[in-house]
């Protein structure tokens, strides 16, 4: 079964984890020491608190909202799926940023007696800017509205008319109850006008793009691996993980950023060689020449190779609590590749909240903008948009150690 990663956004009190609660709970996936864990914690009008199935923190529990990305897993017949619970507050920004940048889907909530507001917004371009594929608008808390078909439609046309504005490729919207179960994994009967699927039911039938389908192939080279022994004397191959499209024995490659070129002899894998090898497998490659190649180093099929610079651009989402500031030196870590870098210039910092960008000197904590970046040595990359795996790289405080910013190349 294939697995369907997704995160759920929306503003406090929209009932992110009382729906992944729901989901939970209706679709069998909580053990019973969980459950009665959750009765024992308290009741909400008189039914089990399903937030608290996600709602892990005491600071979570006490305050009533979502501080920490939380993931939780369960699986039905039809697939496997990995759910990130993001916090809905504007200084968790980031939190949502790391919970994010490997979701295939976005469940964004909307209160329905609320509509559209300032989060609204903010999550929608976070979720544009992470190139989210798929966008299920939740209209929640329909219960609250007398299950009104003309609220969920003048809602879905409020949302429709400021995402035109963001690049977001396919967007969704489902009425639903979370408290209550409607539209969550069992149609309701509540809402005969609806004739959609159930939320589970879109999530289970939903046809997943994959970076094996990209027709770049991409491998950063992990490790050399050099046995030395007398059964593999002269073995030499390149271990990692394929980002994108496929690599086939006989292959033409290039090694980048060096330029040398080479074909594949063999493809190695745990369960043995194999002809062609797809993302996301992890396997070894051997080369028909000896070059020189190393960690960091990416093997690509020649004619298809991506960009190779020392001047970057890109979009960070900053996670420090000290200000980013032109000039300031980090580590640029990208794939497996790791080269110091310094922060240029701050073209503009994004209002996730209206898009407006506006000229700023610094960059503060879960603040996002565009940066033009100045690598030691040449990186090989693609564009965030074409391809994530190779299009995403954090920075690195050398001092402390410390993950400062979240980036996404143009």
């Amino acid at each position: 079964m294939d697995i369907l990663r997704f995160i759920t956004a929306g503003s406090v009190d929209d009932g992110k984890s009382t729906l992944i609660g729901r989901l939970l709970y209706d679709s069998k996936s909580i053990f019973q020491d969980q459950l009665e864990a959750i009765e024992k914690a308290g009741q909400v009008n008189g039914q089990i608190n399903l937030a608290l199935l996600t709602d892990g923190l005491k600071a979570e529990r006490e305050q009533g909202i979502t501080i920490d990305i939380a993931y939780k897993y369960f699986s039905t017949p039809k697939r496997k799926f990995i759910i990130a619970d993001a916090p809905g507050h504007v200084q968790y920004t980031r939190n949502m940023v790391t919970g994010a940048s490997n979701s295939d889907l976005a469940i964004i909530l909307i209160d329905a007696r609320k509509g559209v507001i300032e989060q609204t917004y903010r999550h929608s371009y976070i979720v544009s800017l992470l190139r989210i594929p798929y966008v299920v608008v939740c209209i929640n808390k329909m219960d609250l509205v007398d299950f009104s078909e003309e609220v969920f439609l003048n809602i879905q046309k409020q949302y429709l008319e400021f995402a035109k504005d963001l690049d977001l490729k396919s967007i969704h919207f489902l009425p639903i109850s979370a408290l209550n179960g409607d539209n969550v994994v069992d149609l309701s009967s509540s809402m005969p006008w609806w004739k959609g699927s159930s939320l589970l039911g879109f999530l289970e039938e939903i046809e997943l793009r994959t970076e094996e389908d990209s027709p770049a192939p991409r491998f950063p080279v992990q490790n050399v691996i050099r046995p030395q022994t007398t059964e593999y004397h002269d073995y030499r191959g390149y271990a990692g993980q394929i980002r994108s499209g496929h690599f086939t024995v006989g292959d033409s490659i290039t090694v980048l950023p060096s330029g040398l070129k080479s074909k594949i002899k063999a493809i190695d894998t745990y369960a043995g060689s194999v002809n062609t090898a797809y993302a996301p497998m992890s396997v070894t490659i051997r080369l028909e020449d000896e070059i020189d190649v190393s960690r960091g180093d990416m093997l690509v099929v020649s004619g298809k190779e991506p960009i190779t610079s020392q001047d970057l651009e890109a979009h960070i989402c900053w996670m420090d609590q000290k200000v980013m500031t032109p000039g300031s030196k980090y580590l640029l870590r990208q794939t497996t590749n790791a080269v110091k870098a310094s922060i240029r210039s701050l073209e503009y910092r994004v209002e996730t909240s209206t898009h407006e960008k506006k000229e700023q000197a610094s960059l503060g904590l879960n603040e996002i903008g565009k940066v033009t970046i100045r690598t030691a040595k040449p990186v090989a990359y693609d564009p965030y948009s074409q391809i994530r795996g190779t299009g995403s790289f954090v920075l690195v405080d050398e001092g402390t150690n410390q993950t400062v910013a979240a980036g996404m190349l143009l």
